[in-house]
């Protein structure tokens, strides 16, 4: 039986961290195969960084444990990541002005 790849983004990274989080127990049975060695866990850092935006800390947790393998990004991934972390310049056109019921306008 092969062992199974399993990819954390932003959110079960979370759940794992958060032992209050709804979804920490079948997170955490995700990592506790892969420290039986019968599968692998891999969190993109780009999704871990997301991640420690929304819950302050969790990079540095899920850095520390020994079986979650850190993917690093590179110089691309990084730019578009700094871009979405800031706010845009400029802002989002309003929505059309709709005139009430009964009237008219040219």
């Amino acid at each position: 039986m092969a062992g199974i790849a399993v990819v954390l983004d932003h959110t079960t990274a979370g759940a794992l961290y958060d032992l209050k989080d709804p979804f920490n127990e079948a997170v955490a049975a995700f990592y506790v195969q892969a420290f039986g060695g019968l599968g692998e866990l891999y969190a993109p850092v780009l999704s871990l960084t997301a991640g420690d935006a929304e819950r302050p800390g969790l990079l540095g947790c899920i850095k520390g444990l020994r079986f979650i393998r850190i993917e690093a990004f590179g110089t691309d991934a990084a730019v578009t990541a700094t871009r979405a972390a800031r706010p845009s310049a400029t802002p989002p056109a309003p929505p059309p002005r709709i005139p009430p019921a009964g009237t008219f306008s040219p």
